[in-house]
């Protein structure tokens, strides 16, 4: 298991959190244990699925507008 800590920044728009919620409802599928706060989220699985899921989040926000997303990803099981 790993995790990733997530955080999706959309740029030039004013549906930012719009943005964020339709891109983790993208990833809802996948068997991630999803933490989702204030402003970063947390995905616990297999490195499978923390890659499928990360590029899910980033494929479905950059279809709605300019993004960066930082991630921050542990191997440490916490």
């Amino acid at each position: 298991m790993i995790s990733a800590e997530v955080s999706l920044y959309p740029q030039k728009t004013s549906r930012a959190s719009e943005i964020i919620r339709d891109s983790l409802d993208a990833v809802a599928d996948l068997d991630l244990d999803t933490k989702v706060g204030s402003i970063s989220t947390q995905l616990t699985g297999t490195e499978e699925e923390i890659w499928s899921g990360l590029k899910i989040l980033f494929d479905r926000a950059q279809k709605e507008s300019e993004v960066s997303m930082v991630v921050t990803l542990s191997n440490s099981g916490s």
